[in-house]
């Protein structure tokens, strides 16, 4: 009878487990969603979405290097700091000069597309005049003249 004891919680910490890795995979390939407001891009959202809608970054080069590159090219964004970091996943914070907004910056590196989905968004507020897309192509801009996006 003592085995029989074991096996229940033994399978709902093996169903836990799964379950939890399944989302963690999950969630390494996506980005939060873009709120309705106009101050987030994402290469995620709709491709019909034109307000929200950013093309991801298609890597020329291995994925370590345009993923060094990355980061490299975010740090040279002004009051731009990387909070987190893995081999796949960033987020990074950057401070508005004047009003001291914070504005979240997220990239997830899919090996498989060769792409770099980006997502810039504001955490307060509703418009951002346009600078989480400024600040998307800025990067596309440096990663280009780094040669390692198309």
């Amino acid at each position: 009878m003592p085995p029989m004891i074991f096996k229940l919680p033994l399978s709902i910490l093996l169903m836990t487990l799964i379950t939890a890795t399944a989302a963690n995979a999950q969630s390494l390939k996506s980005l939060p969603a873009c709120p309705n407001s106009p101050n987030c891009v994402s290469s995620q959202a709709n491709i019909n979405d034109a307000e929200h809608f950013i093309a991801p970054f298609k890597l020329t080069v291995a994925s370590e290097q345009a993923w060094a590159a990355l980061q490299n090219a975010l740090l040279q964004q002004s009051r731009t700091i990387i909070t987190t970091k893995t081999d796949v996943t960033l987020h990074a914070e950057v401070t508005s000069l004047i009003f001291r907004f914070v504005d979240d910056v997220e990239a997830i590196l899919d090996e498989e597309a060769k792409l770099i989905h980006i997502r810039s968004a504001s955490k307060t507020g509703h418009s951002d005049f346009g600078v989480n897309r400024k600040r998307v192509e800025a990067l596309r801009q440096a990663l280009q003249q780094a040669r390692v996006i198309e």
